[in-house]
C-alpha cells in the first residue's frame, strides 16, 4: 500500500476535477515510486477529461503536448501534467503512435503503457487501480511488460532500452519474456533517434550497476554503435567505483569498448551518440592517456597536463585508479598542488615580451615551447628576467 502521501498541491488538481465529475488519478512512475517508498520527482495525472475541459477547469493551464492529451496545470507556483485517458493507434515509426484516440476507460489507457510497474494508477482516497499486476510484480521486483513484449517493443522500440536502464536503475530483474522480445525485436533500435538512445546509455552509465550497459550489447541494442559485441562484462562493474559524473564514465566505458576492440575510435562512438562538445574532447584526451604507458613523475604528469589540459587529465587519472591501480589521482593533485607551470597561460613571459627582443611570427611560438619545456625540467626557474636572459642567449 502507498506509504508516501502526495503534495497538498496536486491532491487539490485532483479533487478539484472530480469536483467537476472527471474521474483523476495518479498514474505513473509516481504511483510506482510511491509503492517502493520512494518520494517521486514528478506527479502524473491521468483523468476522463478531454484537455480542453482541463483548461477549462484550469484557466491558468497550458497544453504542453495537446496531440497526446497532456496540459501543464500551474497551481501555487507548481507544475503537474495531466493527462487524458487515452488508446493508441499504430506505430509506424516504432517510437511514436500515428494517431490517439481520447477514451473514458481508465483501464484502457493503463493497457498501452510499457511496464506492469508504470501501469498502475492510485486515487486521492489511495485506492489502487491495478489491472495488470503492477504491485505484485514491484514486490518480486521483475520488470513485465503490459500484454504482449514483442507487440510493446514494435510500437515503442525505446521501451527496450528503458527496460534495461529501469533494471539497473531499480536493482529489478527482466521477465523472461519481456527479455526474449528485446533480444527479438533489438534491430529495431536502428530507427531512433542517437539522443534518445544516449540518454538511455547515459542514464544507466550513471546507475549503481553501470555493467548492466554489457546486456545491451549483448542483446543487440547497440549494434548501430559498435563494431563488434562486448565480449565481456566484469571490467564493466568497475565503473561503478568512479563518481557518477558524465566524464568520467563515458571515458571509462570508452576506454573499456577500445581494449575489447567494440570501438575503433572514442571520438567517432560518442559523436555519433550525439554526446556534447566537451565531453567528447575530455574523453577522447583521456583515452589517448590511458592508451600510453602513465605518467610516473611530477614532471611526466606536466607534460601530461601540457598536451592535455586539467580536465581530461584528471579524469583520465581517475579511470587509470580504478581500472588499472591506484596512486594516479593523488599524483596528479600534487603536481597541480604545487604551483609549477605546466602551460604558457603558466609561463613568466608572454609572445608579447619576445617580441620586444626581435622574434617573429613562427619563431615566438616556437621558443614559448622551449620555454616551457625548460620550465616544465627546472620549475624554479619560472622566472621572467632568467627566461628572457636564456632567450636572448638562445637567439644568438
Amino acid at each position: 500500500m502507498a506509504q508516501i502521501v502526495p503534495p497538498k498541491y496536486v491532491r487539490q488538481v485532483l479533487m478539484r476535477l472530480q469536483a467537476h465529475g472527471f474521474p483523476a488519478y495518479l498514474v505513473g512512475g509516481c504511483v510506482r515510486d510511491t509503492l517502493m517508498n520512494t518520494h517521486p520527482n514528478d506527479w502524473d495525472i491521468c483523468t476522463a477529461a478531454t484537455p480542453e475541459q482541463i483548461t477549462g477547469v484550469f484557466p491558468h493551464s497550458r497544453p504542453t503536448g495537446i496531440r497526446h492529451g497532456t496540459v501543464t496545470v500551474s497551481i501555487h507556483s507548481h507544475a503537474v501534467e495531466v493527462t487524458t485517458f487515452r488508446a493508441d493507434g499504430s506505430y509506424s515509426d516504432h517510437r511514436h503512435p500515428d494517431q490517439v484516440r481520447f477514451v473514458g476507460d481508465l483501464t484502457a489507457d493503463l493497457a498501452r503503457r510499457d511496464f506492469t510497474m508504470n501501469a498502475i494508477a492510485l486515487s486521492a482516497e489511495g485506492i489502487l487501480i491495478d489491472p495488470f499486476g503492477g504491485a505484485a510484480d514491484i514486490q518480486k521486483r521483475v520488470i513485465r511488460c503490459v500484454g504482449e513484449p514483442r507487440e510493446r517493443f514494435e510500437e515503442d522500440a525505446l521501451r527496450m532500452l528503458r527496460c534495461l536502464r529501469f533494471s539497473a536503475r531499480l536493482g529489478f530483474s527482466v521477465d523472461g519474456a519481456t527479455l526474449a522480445a528485446i533480444g527479438e525485436c533489438a534491430p529495431l533500435t536502428a530507427t531512433l533517434a542517437a539522443e534518445r538512445v544516449r540518454d538511455e546509455l547515459q542514464k544507466t552509465l550513471l546507475t549503481a550497476s553501470p555493467e548492466a550497459l554489457f546486456l545491451f550489447s549483448d542483446l543487440g541494442l547497440l549494434d548501430s554503435y559498435l563494431d563488434k559485441r562486448m565480449q565481456e562484462q566484469l571490467s564493466l562493474c568497475r565503473i561503478a567505483g568512479l563518481p557518477r559524473r558524465t566524464p568520467e564514465r563515458w571515458a571509462a566505458l570508452c576506454r573499456l569498448l577500445e581494449q575489447q576492440g567494440c570501438i575503433s575510435s572514442t571520438e567517432r562512438f560518442l559523436s555519433a551518440l550525439r554526446l556534447d562538445h566537451r565531453t567528447i574532447r575530455i574523453c577522447r584526451e583521456a583515452c589517448r592517456i590511458l592508451r600510453e604507458p602513465l605518467p610516473e613523475s611530477p614532471k611526466a604528469w606536466k607534460q601530461c597536463l601540457r598536451i592535455s589540459g586539467v580536465e581530461s587529465a584528471a579524469v583520465a587519472a581517475r579511470v587509470a585508479d580504478v581500472l588499472l591501480s591506484g596512486g594516479h589521482t593523488r599524483a596528479l593533485k600534487e603536481v597541480l598542488k604545487s604551483g609549477e607551470c605546466f602551460s604558457l597561460s603558466h609561463l613568466a613571459v608572454t609572445g608579447n615580451d619576445l617580441s620586444a627582443l626581435g622574434f617573429q611570427g613562427r619563431a615566438v611560438g616556437e621558443m614559448l615551447d622551449f620555454l616551457l619545456d625548460y620550465v616544465i625540467e627546472y620549475p624554479e626557474n619560472n622566472k621572467r628576467e632568467l627566461l628572457l636572459l636564456l632567450a636572448g642567449t638562445t637567439e644568438e
